[in-house]
């Protein structure tokens, strides 16, 4: 339950460095509980928009 936590505020802290239609996937995926998911996409989304 803590990681949960924790990805809400990734997810939230790192909202205006992604698309509003990344953000809403990502949260969707975490709300239907897939969490670990999510978490790989929201490091997908990061590695990539820091060029990487």
């Amino acid at each position: 339950m803590k990681e949960d936590t924790q990805f809400w505020r990734d997810l939230k802290a790192n909202r205006q460095k992604m698309t509003k239609q990344q953000y809403r996937t990502l949260k969707g995926q975490a709300v239907s509980g897939k969490v670990l998911d999510a978490r790989k996409g929201l490091q997908k989304v990061l590695k990539r928009r820091n060029g990487a």
